[in-house]
C-alpha cells in the first residue's frame, strides 16, 4: 500500500495511507493497490481490541453492552427485537439475556395481555453501566486520534461515509 504522507504523532511518526490523504472529489480516481480489506481488518483491530480492553474490567464483552444499549434505547425489548441488530444467533442472545440477568443488568418480565411475551428492561445498575462504559470507549477513540488533525479526520470521515453510500447503492432495491 502505498504511503505518502507522514504524520507526526508525539515522539513518532505515522504513516498515513495514500487514499486518505488525498481524498479526491472523482469518484473515478485510481484506488489500484489500495487493499481496503486489509486496512479496514487492521482498523477493525486496533478499535475493538481497545474497545475489548475498556469495558473488560466490567466483567463485560462488546456484544453484551450492545444488547444493553439496545434496551436502553428502546426502553424495553423482547429477545426477538435484539436477534434483529445484533450480530449473534438467538441461542447466544438468550444466553446473554440470563448472564445480564443475574448479574442484575437486566430485568425480565411478561407482559400481562400475553404471557409467552418476554420484555427485558435495564436495572439501575444496567443503566450506570450502559451510561458509563460508552464515555470509556469515546476516551480511548479520542486516544486513538492523538495529534491527528482535524483535516485527517475529516478527510478520513469523508471517505468512509461514501463507501457506506456506494456499499448502499449497491443492494438491490425490493
Amino acid at each position: 500500500m502505498p504511503y505518502t504522507l507522514c504524520i507526526p504523532a508525539g515522539d513518532k511518526t505515522v504513516m498515513v495511507p495514500e487514499y486518505l490523504s488525498q481524498y479526491k472529489e472523482d469518484s473515478q480516481a485510481e484506488t489500484s493497490g489500495v487493499d481496503l480489506g486489509a486496512d479496514v481488518d487492521g482498523l477493525m483491530n486496533v478499535v475493538s481490541k481497545g474497545m475489548e480492553q475498556e469495558v473488560q474490567p466490567y466483567g463485560i464483552a462488546l456484544v453484551e453492552l450492545s444488547l444493553l444499549r439496545i434496551c436502553m434505547e428502546q426502553t424495553e425489548a423482547t429477545t426477538t427485537d435484539l436477534a434483529e441488530v445484533l450480530p449473534v444467533d438467538a441461542s447466544r442472545i438468550s444466553r446473554m439475556v440470563n448472564g445480564l440477568v443475574e448479574r442484575g443488568l437486566l430485568i425480565m418480565h411478561r407482559l400481562r395481555n400475553d404471557r409467552k411475551i418476554v420484555m427485558l428492561r435495564l436495572s439501575e445498575q444496567g443503566k450506570e453501566m450502559t451510561s458509563m462504559l460508552p464515555q470509556r470507549i469515546q476516551a480511548h477513540g479520542a486516544k486513538l486520534t492523538e495529534n491527528i488533525g482535524e483535516e485527517y479526520l475529516r478527510k478520513f470521515e469523508a471517505v468512509g461515509s461514501q463507501i457506506v453510500a456506494n456499499y448502499a447503492a449497491m443492494k438491490p432495491q425490493p
